[in-house]
């Protein structure tokens, strides 16, 4: 496991990835599309190729030129709304394109692959009992759909291909890395923290908080939310247990939820600054509560985050958008 490819390696969590694995004396090769990355994120010590997973004549041309131990996949479109309004987009790229990727793998020999999945994969939780992998996969959107897909495609190219395989599903990820310019950046963001991070800095007028009514504590929504810097970590131990020809589908969370007002009184004692809100319609299919059990990525991989507080993994978020 001395090679790894990152895709997606231009983008939020592929950057941070690039950097762990480098820092951790792995030789790491970025393929991205610059679609949604940017080459400003991506470390210089790392080789740089512009290629696309739905172009299987673009990874053909990497792993020609390249010897690949391993492939970490961050290539994704990630935004719920857009896959309901265009879903061919997102099964094209989120599918389709793990299907080449897995055709051109098995072309060149290379047997290991971490995934990067989501929570999305679940659907709509009920109750508020830990989400854990055991937990019936019903997606309530085309980005989850596309992604269980991908999942069962790497799952019985496994079995038929002699594959060994991690895949990774994502509660709720924020924070940027302390030791390198590299943070949660790019047009249309959807996730919590840096929408109220955009409002602290004065770039929207108000956080909308999407509805006060569900049965929790306070009336919002309460999620699980895991450092960036601790869920690739999660994903870098996994190279060893693949390397043992161990496979496995692991979910990363911090296993503590934060309700929404919560995490908003959490950004105003970290930025010291007053962040209006007010609340709106609530979003049909959102889960009142959504909280990660990830004993399982703990027990097997080793893992265990760093990042505990949400007032942590706030300011680490809060002085990368300072600098932008």
């Amino acid at each position: 496991m001395k090679r790894v490819l990152v895709t997606g390696g231009a983008g939020y969590i592929g950057s941070h990835a690039v950097v762990q694995l480098l820092d951790r004396g792995y030789e790491v090769v970025v393929l991205d599309n610059l679609e949604n990355g940017y080459s400003e994120l991506v470390d210089r010590r790392a080789k740089f190729y512009l290629a696309d997973l739905r172009d299987k004549n673009s990874l053909r041309r990497v792993f020609e030129a390249e010897k690949i131990d391993a492939v970490m996949n961050f290539a994704a479109y990630i935004k719920v709304g857009e896959s309901v309004e265009n879903p061919t987009m997102y099964y094209e790229n989120n599918t389709y394109g793990v299907m080449n990727l897995i055709d051109i793998m098995v072309e060149y020999g290379v047997k290991n692959i971490v995934f990067s999945s989501t929570a999305a994969v679940y659907g709509e939780v009920k109750g508020d009992k830990l989400v854990d992998e055991e937990f019936p996969t019903d997606p309530i959107n085309p980005y989850g759909m596309s992604k269980l897909m991908a999942e069962r495609v790497i799952a019985d190219a496994a079995k038929a291909y002699g594959l060994n395989y991690s895949i990774f599903r994502y509660f709720n990820v924020a924070g940027a890395h302390e030791d390198y310019e590299i943070g949660q950046k790019g047009e249309g963001i959807t996730a919590l923290v840096p929408i109220i991070l955009q409002v602290a800095k004065g770039e929207r007028a108000e956080l909308g908080i999407f509805g006060d009514n569900y049965d929790t504590p306070d009336g919002t929504g309460v999620r699980d939310y895991i450092h960036v810097v601790d869920l690739v970590d999660a994903h870098i131990l996994s190279l060893d247990t693949l390397k043992e020809g161990v496979s496995g589908i692991y979910n990363l969370g911090n296993g503590n939820g934060f309700s929404v007002l919560e995490m908003l009184e959490a950004a105003k004692r970290v930025t010291k600054r007053e962040i209006p809100s007010k609340v709106v319609p609530a979003r049909a299919g959102d889960p009142a509560c959504v909280v990660a059990a990830s004993e399982r990525a703990e027990s097997i991989l080793g893992w265990k985050p760093r990042y505990t507080s949400v007032e942590e993994i706030i300011r680490t978020a809060w002085e990368w958008e300072q600098k932008q």
